[in-house]
C-alpha cells in the first residue's frame, strides 16, 4: 500500500525509534506542534506575557476547529477538557417542566455518566442506553429516547472498540422525540470528517490530545448558535462575559459564555499548530487512508489468530482495532519495552493508527502481539 502521507512522517520524531499506535489515547507529537509550544515558552522567557498575542492565538485556534467541524467561530468555546465541557452543559442545561430525562450510553467514556450522576436534579431521571457487544442499533435509540428526554449524549465512536455511530441518523431519531443531541467526538475529530450542520448536532465536544495531535489542557465545545442564549453557565468566569471587568456584565454571545478563567495558553498554541497540520492533510484524505489500514488490520489480525473486539468490517468502525488480552496492562508494558506504544483498556489492547502510520507497522505490532499471546 502506497503511503499517501509519507512526507509527514518526518514531522514525528518518535517514529524513528518507536512504533506509535496509540492515537486513541495520545497522538505522537509533531515538530510544528512542539515548535508552537516553544514559541509560547520562549516568548515568556524573552519578552514576558503578550496578552494580545495569546488571545489572538486562541481566536485562531477556535477558527480552525470551527473549520474542522463545519461550524462558525462564535459557536466554539475553549475549555480545559471534554469532562469540563460536559459538566458545564450539565450544570446549565435549561429544564422545561415536562422534560427531566437525560439519556447516555454504556459505550460513552465513563466520565460522561459520572458527571450526570453528580447532577442532583437529573440523577434520578437517567436512562442508560445499552449496547450489545459494544455496539448500539438505531432501533435502541428509538426505544429508549422518549418524549420525556431532554438531552441524549452519544459518542461518535466508542473509545474501547472503535464502533462508529451514524450520528446523522441518531440526530433524526432524538430530534423527533424533542431531545437535544450532545456528541462526544474525542475519538473521531481529526481523522474522520465531521460537519455539525449536515449531521444536525446540537452540542459537540472534542479534546486535542488524541487524533487532533495536540497536548492536554485544551478542548473545544460547539453549541448551535440558536441554543447558546438558552444556557446560563453556573461555572461563570470573566472570559465568558461580554464585559470581563464589570461585575454586572452579561454572558458573552455565542458559545464563549461557557469559558471561565484564563485558559492554558501553551496548549492552545499547540492546538492551533496541530489543527493547521490536520487541515492541510485534509480529514477526508486521512479517513480514506485509515479505512485501508483498518481493513488490513482486520484481515491480518484474523490471520494471526488475534481476537478482535468490535465491528467486523470497516463499514461502522474507525481504524481503532481492539485486541482481547486477559492481562492487557501487562502486555502494554511488555510491548513498550520493545518500543511499541499501544493503549490498554480493561481487557483489550487498542491499536490506534493515525495518518503518519503504515501498514507495515501494524503488521509488525500484530506479529509481536501474537508471539506474546502464544
Amino acid at each position: 500500500m502506497k503511503h499517501p502521507f509519507h512526507t509527514y512522517r518526518s514531522l514525528f520524531p518518535i517514529l524513528s525509534g518507536h512504533v506509535h499506535l496509540a492515537a486513541c489515547s495520545g497522538s505522537a507529537l509533531a515538530l510544528p506542534v512542539a515548535k508552537a509550544v516553544d514559541e509560547y515558552q520562549n516568548g515568556l522567557l524573552t519578552a514576558g506575557a503578550d496578552w494580545k498575542a495569546h488571545l489572538d492565538k486562541m481566536d485562531e485556534a477556535k477558527e480552525k476547529f470551527a473549520r474542522l467541524i463545519g461550524a462558525e467561530k462564535e459557536e466554539i468555546a475553549v475549555l480545559p477538557s471534554v469532562s469540563d465541557a460536559v459538566a458545564a452543559v450539565a450544570a446549565s442545561l435549561p429544564q422545561p417542566p415536562h422534560r427531566r430525562q437525560i439519556a447516555f450510553t454504556d459505550i460513552d467514556f465513563p466520565a460522561v455518566g459520572q458527571i450526570w450522576l453528580a447532577q442532583d436534579r437529573f440523577k434520578d431521571h437517567l436512562i442508560i442506553i445499552q449496547s450489545e457487544d459494544g455496539m448500539i442499533d438505531l432501533e435502541q435509540y428509538e426505544k429508549d429516547v422518549t418524549d420525556q428526554t431532554l438531552l441524549t449524549c452519544v459518542p461518535h465512536a466508542g473509545y474501547r472498540n472503535g464502533f462508529k455511530q451514524d450520528v446523522k441518523q441518531i440526530a433524526e431519531i432524538v430530534h423527533q422525540k424533542g431531545s437535544l443531541l450532545f456528541v462526544d467526538a474525542y475519538q473521531t475529530a481529526g481523522h474522520i470528517p465531521i460537519h455539525v450542520k449536515d449531521m444536525d448536532i446540537d452540542i459537540l465536544a472534542a479534546g486535542t490530545r488524541k487524533y487532533m495531535l495536540g497536548i492536554p489542557g485544551t478542548a473545544f465545545l460547539y453549541m448551535k448558535r440558536e441554543l447558546c442564549g438558552q444556557f446560563e453557565p453556573k461555572t461563570a468566569g470573566w472570559f465568558g462575559r461580554n464585559k470581563p471587568f464589570a461585575l454586572d456584565s452579561c454572558f458573552a454571545e455565542g458559545a464563549k459564555r461557557f469559558e471561565s478563567g484564563t485558559p492554558s495558553f501553551i496548549s492552545i498554541y499547540a492546538a492551533d499548530a496541530a489543527l493547521r497540520l490536520l487541515l492541510e492533510a485534509e480529514p477526508g484524505r486521512i479517513e480514506h487512508y485509515l479505512r485501508e489500514l483498518a481493513a488490513f488490520s482486520l484481515q491480518y489480525g484474523a490471520e494471526k489468530g488475534l481476537k478482535i473486539i468490535g465491528p467486523e468490517t470497516v463499514h461502522n468502525r474507525t481504524s481503532l482495532i481492539s485486541v482481547y488480552a486477559e492481562e492487557a496492562g501487562r502486555m502494554e508494558a511488555l510491548l513498550r519495552e520493545k518500543h511499541i506504544i499501544v493503549s490498554a483498556r480493561n481487557n483489550v489492547i487498542r491499536i490506534a493508527p493515525h495518518f503518519y502510520n503504515t501498514k507495515e507497522e501494524i503488521g509488525f505490532v500484530m506479529d509481536e502481539m501474537a508471539a506474546l499471546f502464544g
